[in-house]
């Protein structure tokens, strides 16, 4: 890199835990990044599954689901951050561009953060009262809680060969068994987890 302070985006990237990170939430984890800027970043652990599944979620906030192929699907655990609060990563719902209908910009549930490459991240109660109704999106990712980053604190982790990086690949998210998903991610780069020593420097 020329410029050591110009800045990176690694928004719908996956930062991959290298070995020598052992912290407790991150520990062999991969996290897609859904926003990151000059303030900081948000990310979701794609790689924990927690102890309870999408049917027992729905029963929590008086819900019925709906779709008989998420019944028995994981919700995860997403970061350290506000475990209590849900978040759905799902396939773009933008409504098709019409004069009638939303812009491109714009997600047909109330609170969705856009991300660029077709991924949308909604808070909103609407995604799950659209799940529940056996509707929603076709392929959806839940999790308790989020991972975040302040202001350069990601790029010094970096810095610090706590994290590989690579564009994600969304197949990864949700085709891929759990168990495989570290080295599915791994594999984006031409690594295999054996390669990795936890005092490696970068290449």
């Amino acid at each position: 890199m020329t410029n050591d302070s110009a800045p990176i985006n690694l928004t719908n990237h996956f930062l991959i835990a290298m070995p020598g990170l052992d912290d407790a939430a991150f520990a062999q984890s991969v996290v897609f990044l859904c926003e990151h800027n000059e303030r900081g970043a948000l990310g979701l652990v794609i790689n924990k599954p927690s102890d309870i599944d999408l049917k027992a979620l729905f029963g929590k906030v008086d819900l019925p689901l709906g779709r008989k192929d998420l019944q028995d699907a994981p919700v995860f655990q997403g970061g350290p951050v506000q475990t209590e609060r849900g978040f759905v990563l799902h396939e773009s719902m933008n409504l098709p561009s019409s004069p009638i209908s939303a812009t491109p910009n714009e997600s047909v549930y109330a609170s969705t953060l856009l991300i660029p490459g077709g991924l949308e991240m909604t808070t909103s109660r609407d995604v799950l009262e659209a799940l529940a109704s056996g509707a929603g999106p076709s392929r959806v990712f839940v999790t308790l809680g989020y991972a975040a980053w302040g202001e350069g604190q990601l790029e010094s982790e970096i810095g610090e060969n706590s994290w590989l990086t690579v564009s994600a690949d969304r197949s990864v998210i949700f085709d891929t068994p759990v168990a495989q998903r570290y080295d599915k991610a791994l594999a984006l780069l031409g690594l295999q987890s054996w390669m990795l020593s936890p005092d490696a420097g970068h290449a």
